[in-house]
């Protein structure tokens, strides 16, 4: 195997060191603790996305392709080998717009991190919860630095980060579960990187953009097995000058900021910033739901008092969900703003039982979302990425008068992060529609507890239905 260090790829190389050589002391105990409570959201999305239609298709296609019997699929008695595992249990964290969501980095990191780490603990073996958690944490810090890197104009040219950046929070989660030393690392990312894709018009209600963080789950492992056996990947892969990651996704060298790949790295916690979700849509979404919900704890409002709601956002939330909404799909109602505005005043929630195929092209949702206007406030996109997701948010009634809240990020955000008992709730909801109570109450305190426990496995069969 070549020597890495010989190339220049000094932010590919730094990332490596850090990864393989992170320690669970190294860790800081506030990190440790948001991690467990980031990884039963997780595993809570997971849970409850096995029975979803796109979960189902590749259940079945893949059990009909794939013998092999080595790694459970989340909320099922389906066992497949590793990367396929992967690529489903990936699929279904992110499968119902559920999961969690680095906001500067624009990133869902759990569902491209956690499932190649549980792949191998299944393969392996002897993983405690430790090594668990620090390897998971070795990818959540590392693929929202490439986001926070590539900057919102990597979305905006087209790209969809879960596909593209996730990659490399997949590869560094699961090399570090490999125990790979940081010349196989390197490797291990290069590897990743070279397999990243990923179209956003896949929003507009394809089932693939389910699977998109699937892929890169699927890819980091592919990344580390290959890279412990000696396969060789690009040693620079943000470096390079021609076809690199950096340069390849973005429109211009002047657009990625290469310093903020290594930025604070054992210093500054990103796995701190990432946020949760409360409503069943895109993250782009919950600022403004959040603005309509304290307008009506200061007044009492249904749809029927409503001339017309006004959205002033980032550019970002113009291209991701400010478009006029046609019934395409579960996909394009969940990341369409107008829609999940109508969704919210006629139902008064936006979570899972909201979100039906009959209510797709319900017409009463599209009359109300007909009333949803979303502009570009070029304030607010001058802000940068940490601000993408506010909002100020105009509500004109009918009796002539308005009013407005600005919400600079939903509930669950890094700044205001959501309870333990509201995290524990949400995970409650969510997996008992899928399997039994006292299973999901065992596989809650097992999380809860992952630095206790001595086999990963043990995961694994609380995860599956029986």
């Amino acid at each position: 195997m070549s020597d890495s260090a010989t190339q220049d790829n000094p932010f590919t190389q730094g990332i490596a060191n850090f990864v393989s050589g992170l320690q669970f002391d190294m860790i800081p105990p506030e990190v440790r603790t948001r991690f467990k409570l980031l990884m039963l959201d997780s595993i809570g999305c997971g849970v409850y996305g096995a029975d979803l239609p796109w979960s189902r298709i590749l259940q079945n296609t893949l059990g009909g392709l794939d013998a092999t019997r080595a790694c459970a699929v989340w909320g099922s008695g389906q066992r497949l080998s590793a990367p396929h595992a992967a690529l489903i249990n990936g699929t279904q964290i992110q499968g119902f717009e559920l999961d969690d969501v680095h906001r500067r980095g624009v990133l869902h990191v759990g569902a491209v991190t956690l499932p190649p780490i549980m792949a191998i603990a299944e393969m392996k073996g002897g993983m405690t919860g430790k090594d668990f958690l620090t390897a998971a944490v070795a990818g959540y810090e590392v693929g929202p630095r490439v986001g926070i890197c590539m900057g919102p104009e990597h979305i905006g040219q087209g790209w969809h980060s879960g596909a593209t950046v996730g990659v490399f929070s997949a590869a560094a989660g699961a090399a570090r579960a490999l125990g790979l030393d940081a010349g196989r690392t390197v490797h291990s990312l290069g590897i990743g990187g070279t397999q990243s894709a990923g179209l956003m018009a896949a929003q507009y209600g394809a089932m693939v953009k389910r699977m998109h963080a699937g892929r890169s789950a699927q890819s980091g492992l592919y990344g580390a097995v290959l890279a412990e056996q000696g396969f060789t990947g690009i040693v620079n892969v943000f470096e390079s000058e021609y076809g690199g990651f950096c340069t390849t996704f973005s429109r211009s060298n002047d657009r990625f900021r290469l310093d903020e790949l290594t930025a604070g790295l054992g210093s500054v916690w990103q796995t701190m910033g990432i946020a949760l979700k409360f409503y069943s849509c895109v993250g782009s979404n919950h600022s403004t739901l959040d603005a309509i919900r304290n307008i009506q704890q200061r007044r009492s409002f249904g749809a029927g008092d409503i001339e017309r709601i006004v959205v002033h956002g980032s550019q970002v939330t113009m291209d991701h969900v400010g478009w006029k909404y046609e019934p395409q799909g579960l996909t394009s109602a969940q990341l369409n703003l107008p829609y999940c505005v109508a969704t919210l005043l006629l139902e008064g929630d936006c979570f899972v039982d909201e979100f039906t195929e009959d209510k797709v092209a319900d017409p009463d949702r599209m009359r109300w979302a007909e009333k949803v206007e979303v502009r570009h406030d070029a304030e607010i996109t001058s802000k940068g990425s940490k601000y993408r997701h506010m909002v100020r948010v105009e509500v004109h009634f009918k009796d002539g008068t308005r009013d407005e809240e600005t919400v600079e990020a939903g509930r669950g955000n890094e700044h205001n992060f959501a309870s333990e008992q509201d995290i524990v709730e949400k995970f409650e909801k969510l997996v008992r529609h899928v399997l039994p109570a006292d299973q999901t109450e065992q596989l809650r305190d097992w999380v809860l507890n992952l630095e206790k426990q001595d086999d990963a496995r043990e995961l694994a069969r609380l995860l599956a239905r029986k």
